[in-house]
């Protein structure tokens, strides 16, 4: 069993995610004015979602809970909070993927505080319903059984830090790993297979040794700086 259970999730099933998920909201009878992407995880599905609903005005939001692929911070916080007037208004608050649930919980009570619509409401393209202490208004697919579903629109940033917690925390890197012995402890690590991120493996090796993070010696890479 992979420590971080990983699923990869296509640019298409995003589409079909999206058109799935805006049928169900005008199958409500709800339609919003204004459509709130969750950033970052909820501007691609937001855009969506006011294509296919019909919608033009998109605003974002940026609530974090999720500091590093599949590890949480300790407690979800709006950065850069603004004012908008939306008195009126129906708003619809979007997200990708409701784990937690805590930043699109706090991104809908900020907007209803702050922003005083008429009515906020909340859509994601997932829920993971046996971990998520906040349900959405809308979903697409209910998740029952926890993974880190990882976004076309984070693959290198998810794969970056996927590398680097190896090194970090394997003992079996401690002294180096040749790239084929970090590709086999990768997937026993996350249960996919490197070459199913294609180009981004070597990007994600790439911008580790670029930053410094890594660096290859003997012909094995290794952490620059040593594990406390």
């Amino acid at each position: 069993m992979p420590k971080v259970v990983t699923k990869l999730v296509s640019w298409d099933e995003v589409v079909e995610w999206s058109l799935g998920l805006a049928r169900k909201i005008e199958g409500s009878g709800w339609l919003p004015d204004m459509v709130v992407a969750v950033a970052r995880g909820g501007y691609v599905p937001a855009r969506l979602l006011c294509d296919y609903l019909g919608i033009s005005d998109l605003m974002s939001l940026q609530s974090q809970h999720w500091t590093e692929a599949a590890r949480a911070s300790q407690k979800a916080i709006i950065r850069n909070p603004y004012s908008v007037e939306a008195k009126g208004l129906k708003v619809l608050v979007v997200d990708d993927i409701v784990d937690t649930g805590e930043t699109l919980a706090l991104a809908k009570d900020f907007i209803a505080s702050e922003w005083k619509p008429e009515g906020v409401r909340t859509a994601a393209l997932q829920w993971i319903s046996p971990v998520a202490k906040f349900k959405p208004d809308y979903y697409y697919l209910e998740v029952k059984d926890w993974a880190w579903f990882q976004y076309p629109w984070t693959r290198l940033e998810d794969l970056t830090q996927f590398i680097e917690r190896i090194f970090r925390e394997d003992e079996r890197a401690k002294g180096g790993l040749s790239e084929d012995r970090l590709r086999s402890l990768f997937i026993e690590w996350y249960g996919v297979k490197p070459e199913d991120f294609g180009s981004y493996w070597r990007l994600a090796l790439d911008r580790l040794t670029s930053k410094r993070v890594l660096e290859v010696k003997d012909g094995v890479f290794v952490l620059s700086k040593p594990r406390k």
